[in-house]
């Protein structure tokens, strides 16, 4: 029986980003040779709509480019993205790098120029508080391919 993995949805091509597109990434999708993949949006699930005013963190603070504050909706996201990791049985999520959400490594700065810093989004932020392993699209090389998921 595969272990499931929880993946941010865009990555496994569900249109669900601020652009109203999707990322898929073939390195993801090769984890469903070993795991079921569990694809979740904490962004649409924490009540935002797709298309969406892109946003960034801003300290603790989840801030829309036209500056209205969207915290409440990263933070019920995330809540809710915890619940089904839980829920589920995940053994690990895959997330989106630079997401506000999603963001494992890097996410952008807060000033909307394109500049990124070190750091994670509410959801990755959470999930780890919480003893979850996060690796976005970009770690999967480092994900033990070969455990066939047990």
């Amino acid at each position: 029986m595969k272990k499931c993995v929880l993946v941010s949805a865009c990555l496994l091509g569900v249109p669900c980003r601020y652009d109203g597109a999707s990322k898929p990434d073939d390195r993801v999708a090769e984890l469903k040779e070993n795991y079921e993949l569990i694809p979740f949006c904490p962004e649409v699930e924490g009540g935002l709509s797709t298309p969406r005013i892109p946003c960034e963190r801003q300290g603790g603070r989840v801030i829309r480019r036209d500056g209205a504050n969207e915290t409440e909706a990263y933070r019920r996201g995330a809540s809710l993205c915890l619940s089904a990791v839980r829920e589920k049985e995940c053994a690990f999520a895959v997330l989106k790098e630079k997401s506000p959400s999603c963001g494992v490594n890097f996410i952008y700065d807060g000033s909307f120029t394109g500049k990124l810093i070190r750091g994670c989004g509410v959801t990755a932020e959470l999930l780890r508080k919480n003893g979850i392993n996060v690796y976005s699209e970009e770690d999967t090389d480092k994900i033990e391919k070969k455990q066939n998921g047990c």
